[in-house]
């Protein structure tokens, strides 16, 4: 998909949302009135928006390579590399994501667990990690009000969240990815660093950053089962209107730029050069 098309496309979300909030005031208005209009007619238009919104915005260009924007070891999920979209929808902007999350030897990341049913974020080795520019930018966009919940690593946590979480998308963006930053890397793209820790954003729009400068902390704020960072490229500063973009890590040492796929690992700065092996080969354009 082109450019342009791609943003035509990704803004028929906005209008997608605005369809279905309609629709839904049209069918209660009609339900009042004499005569009314057949029901079906109002879910076969809130289908129809909710297709939109969950397929629309997918950039297909060759992988943006970009540093890493966290140091040390971390586990790949939800990983571009094994999948697009990588979350399984392309809404936001999201098409390919890849969400981090810190896995140092020796600690325990407290995965899914039938008790207890949440766990503090402090509990994860993942909370209050630095989190870095991953290339010289300005910034566009900076949040860091949304508190940092507890986990959603149990079996009823997780419903919990699929469930009556999931209504943080009615009160906008900000509500699901949380405490974030958008930075304009030029040439059309924008990074977007999501879940981070309450009140650590480091920088503010309009700042220019260099990369691999700290701009906030990991945390568990929006839409996020534990500590981790959600991190992605797309070509507009809001999720709304962006497509995602895809990317792959520059290591340092100036080999070739890879992702890890699920299950594997990044390895970031000094533990670069200890696991070798657990990268993967290097992308090819999607």
């Amino acid at each position: 998909m082109s450019s342009q098309v791609a943003v035509v496309v990704a803004r028929l979300r906005v209008a997608a949302i605005l369809a279905l909030i309609g629709l839904l005031v049209a069918d209660w208005v009609w339900h009042i009135l004499p005569g009314g209009w057949p029901g079906w007619m109002t879910w076969a238009g809130v289908m129809a928006a909710f297709v939109v919104l969950m397929r629309a915005g997918t950039l297909r260009r060759a992988p943006v390579a970009i540093c890493p924007p966290v140091t040390g070891r971390w586990l790949a999920f939800n990983s571009p590399a094994s999948r697009v979209p990588s979350h399984g929808v392309q809404a936001y902007g999201q098409s390919y994501a890849i969400d981090l999350i810190f896995d140092p030897p020796g600690r325990n990341r407290q995965d899914l667990s039938l008790w207890p049913l949440a766990r503090r974020p402090a509990d994860f080795p993942a909370f209050g990690q630095p989190v870095l520019a991953p290339a010289d930018g300005v910034v566009v966009r900076a949040h860091d009000a949304e508190r940092d919940h507890w986990s959603r690593t149990s079996p009823f946590a997780l419903i919990y969240m699929f469930t009556v979480e999931s209504l943080r998308e009615l009160f906008g963006p900000s509500r699901i990815i949380g405490n974030h930053v958008v930075i304009d890397l030029g040439d059309g793209v924008y990074a977007l660093l999501a879940h981070l820790r309450r009140r650590s954003v480091l920088v503010t729009p309009g700042q220019r950053v260099t990369v691999g400068q700290q701009i906030a902390e990991c945390g568990n704020s929006g839409n996020s089962a534990q500590p981790h960072l959600h991190f992605q490229l797309m070509d507009h500063p809001s999720v709304l209107l962006a497509a995602g973009l895809p990317s792959r890590f520059q290591p340092a040492d100036g080999g070739p730029a890879t992702l890890p796929r699920n299950g594997q690992h990044l390895l970031a700065g000094p533990a670069a050069s200890t696991e070798p092996d657990l990268l993967t080969p290097p992308l090819t354009a999607r």
